[in-house]
């Protein structure tokens, strides 16, 4: 497993995080503004890309993620914040 690969995966998915709240807390106010309406919706689109990369390469960020195995998979791998 590269390590560095999937912390800079997981910065990604943070950063992206990170600008869809903020264009949601926007559009709280400026409900109108289809400028931010589209680049709201492009940041929901990036981020579902790259949590999608993620559970493929390395498991669930969730704790709803299921793999179709019987165990609890996240459980076995360092958590996102302990790496």
């Amino acid at each position: 497993m590269n390590v560095e690969k999937q912390m800079r995966l997981l910065r990604q998915i943070q950063e992206m995080e990170f600008v869809a709240i903020e264009l949601n807390l926007y559009l709280d106010t400026h409900p109108c503004d289809q400028d931010g309406l589209n680049d709201y919706n492009c940041a929901i689109e990036k981020l579902d890309k790259l949590m999608s990369e993620y559970t493929a390469e390395y498991g669930s960020l969730l704790a709803q993620g299921f793999h179709g195995c019987k165990k609890w998979l996240w459980i076995e791998q360092p958590w996102p914040w302990e790496m």
